[in-house]
């Protein structure tokens, strides 16, 4: 089984911020394997289905950002599924608008939903896509992440949620070393 999360906070009032990249991924990728979020379950907003024969959950948790690993301890703890079978995609303010990377462990990086998965999971060692979102030095960063992207970003943005959503899926079905060698951008 293949659980991918992507970070960010309900509602319409963060739905184009900064810090619900994970989010934009997110739909991308339910676009892609042809899923919905048509449920609310785990304190998410929830799709499973199978793809290329692999059971695949799509989260997207409805915790707000600083409690995403509350909605993933849910899952796993119902699944019985480890770190090691977990995609999250979230949003890295050090990162330029349209770049995305990808790692199979780190720090938070000062980010608390990923401080919340690192808590809830008890490790730092699990998957992961970054999506730039870039910085602002003139904005303390709590203002910068509630931000909207600037019209200029846009296209950048969408290149960036494009691939991100694509290596997620190529993530379902190939190890996660052939993911980051396919993916990640020189």
């Amino acid at each position: 089984m293949k659980i991918i999360i992507g970070l960010g906070n309900p509602g319409k009032k963060y739905e184009n911020t900064r810090h619900n990249a994970g989010f934009m991924v997110m739909d991308a990728l339910a676009a892609l394997c042809d899923l919905s979020f048509d449920q609310e379950k785990f304190s998410a907003y929830f799709a499973k289905g199978k793809i290329h024969g692999e059971d695949v959950i799509l989260m997207k948790p409805t915790t707000y950002m600083n409690n995403s690993g509350f909605a993933l301890r849910q899952v796993l703890d119902f699944y019985k599924e480890s770190s090691e079978d977990v995609l999250i995609i979230y949003d890295d303010i050090d990162l330029p608008v349209g770049k995305i990377r990808l790692r199979q462990k780190g720090s938070t990086g000062g980010h608390n939903g990923i401080k919340s998965i690192i808590q809830a999971m008890g490790t730092s060692t699990f998957d992961r896509i970054r999506v730039g979102t870039s910085r602002d030095p003139q904005i303390p960063i709590i203002q910068w992440v509630l931000t909207n992207f600037k019209s200029e970003e846009k296209e950048d943005l969408h290149k960036a949620i494009d691939a991100a959503a694509h290596a997620a899926y190529y993530a379902i079905d190939h190890t996660f070393s052939q993911t980051m060698n396919q993916y990640n951008q020189k």
